[in-house]
């Protein structure tokens, strides 16, 4: 950390990670410039322990405009890097990175990171608890957990740090971690749908492009963990050095998910980890996350009766599928974290149930054609249809042949829930899986979960 000692810092963004930032550089004596796009009366009603920080602020439409003066222009990973001021910024010479960058260049313990389109989340925070299980001194951050840039310093060679890694955490990487754990990768981020970040992939190859930098700057000594069964992961296989596992259905994988089972092969023998009845995670999809998780396990070396005794406890991450509550017999299911098609696939296939199934949100670039034709094929007996993207979900399910009810133009989960509950019976699951974006009607995915839950409660 020596070589930052005395540069002038530009903080680009204010949230959770570059408040983080800001520790971390004050810690060191920088002189430090924090520029946001937000105005600043709503900044320091939101973040009033920020007021007295030492620092120089620079808020609202021109908060770019005094980047000139820094040495470190440090991005949030929610600006697009094409921003034409961090690039002509970065063409005069300035040194511009990230929270992620700088945690992988100042890091002494091994980090294991896990990307993918969806499931990132529950496989990290499985694998984080399962090493936790095992006596390691472990972090868990990234997109989830805390920002952890400020606590490298007291991070020895002997812990272990699991990150969750977004697209954006990923696309400006020039370090590999040690080991990296890739799931199914489809497409994501396709389109600038949150109003307080810039950030989007023009492309699914720019997507893919950015995901592959988990494995592309990693040597022989490190460890790659793929996914079997999707195309993108092998492909990733060819771009990586590191000594490859894979987990799938294909039946010479190292963890393989034979029907309802996953079966750890890897080692001498054969052996059986977890079924899904014996799973506290709802859905079949899970079986991928955990045999994931497991691998990442293995290769750290953690004995198997801890990996099988978490994985069977792990009780998952709130709005991934979680059951809020059970009145008259209907289950309520709060899953707000599906934004993307295939995730809301995955939820309907998880029951074989009645659904009434709450969809819709603001725009992330996706086909909703996969999903009209799942819908349609499945239990949905009702399809709640909200938000920006209802006019394109409709269509989908109309040409899919969808014969159940719909029911669109409501803006408050209050009248969602009432709605859907109207005609809900016994034996029913009422799911919110929205498949898109919050950004139209709610804060982000969390309030709108958080939403459903309290009116659930009420019910």
């Amino acid at each position: 950390m020596e070589r930052l000692k005395g540069k002038r810092v530009a903080l680009v963004g204010l949230s959770k990670e570059g408040q983080d930032a800001l520790k971390f550089f004050l810690s060191l004596g920088n002189t430090v410039l924090c520029a946001d796009r937000r105005e600043k009366d709503a900044f320091f009603s939101e973040y009033p322990q920020l007021k007295n920080e030492p620092v120089t602020w620079s808020f609202g439409p021109a908060y770019l405009s005094d980047l000139g003066n820094a040495d470190i222009i440090v991005r949030t990973s929610g600006m697009a890097l094409s921003t034409p001021e961090l690039q002509e910024a970065k063409k005069s010479g300035k040194e511009l990175t990230s929270s992620t960058k700088l945690f992988f260049e100042f890091s002494k313990a091994p980090i294991i990171g896990v990307t993918g389109t969806k499931g990132k989340g529950t496989t990290s925070t499985l694998l984080y608890e399962i090493l936790k299980k095992a006596g390691k001194t472990v972090y868990l951050g990234g997109n989830i957990g805390i920002p952890l840039l400020s606590t490298v310093s007291s991070i020895t060679p002997d812990h272990w740090v699991v990150l969750e890694l977004s697209s954006f955490q990923l696309e400006d990487l020039t370090m590999s971690p040690h080991i990296a754990i890739v799931l199914t990768i489809t497409q994501d981020h396709l389109a600038n749908y949150d109003p307080l970040a810039t950030n989007f992939h023009t492309s699914r190859e720019a997507y893919v492009e950015a995901k592959k930098q988990i494995v592309c700057h990693q040597g022989i000594s490190d460890i790659a963990i793929l996914h079997a069964d999707d195309p993108t992961s092998l492909f990733f296989a060819h771009e990586t050095p590191a000594k490859k596992y894979f987990y799938g259905k294909k039946p010479n994988a190292d963890a393989i998910i034979e029907g309802s089972e996953v079966m750890l092969n890897a080692g001498k023998r054969k052996e059986k980890i977890v079924s899904l009845s014996e799973l506290q995670l709802l859905g079949a999809h899970n079986l991928e996350n955990v045999g994931a998780a497991v691998l990442g396990a293995y290769v750290v070396g953690v004995p198997m009766d801890i990996i099988k005794n978490v994985v069977r406890t792990f009780q998952g991450l709130p709005h991934r599928l979680e059951k809020v509550g059970e009145k008259h017999g209907v289950t309520f299911i709060n899953d707000s974290f599906s934004t993307t098609p295939e995730t809301t696939i995955a939820a309907i296939h998880a029951f074989n149930k009645p659904i009434i199934c709450i969809l819709g949100g603001s725009e992330k670039g996706s086909d909703f054609t996969a999903m009209g034709t799942v819908i349609a094929k499945s239990p949905v007996k009702k399809a709640i249809v909200v938000g920006q993207m209802t006019n394109r979900i409709i269509k989908a399910l109309e040409s899919a042949g969808f014969e159940g009810d719909t029911v669109t133009g409501l803006t408050s989960m209050h009248d969602m829930v009432k709605e859907a509950v109207g005609n809900a019976k016994a034996g029913d699951v009422v799911l919110l899986s929205p498949a898109c974006a919050s950004f139209d009607l709610f804060k982000n995915y969390k309030e709108r979960g958080n939403q459903f839950t309290y009116e659930v409660s009420l019910l």
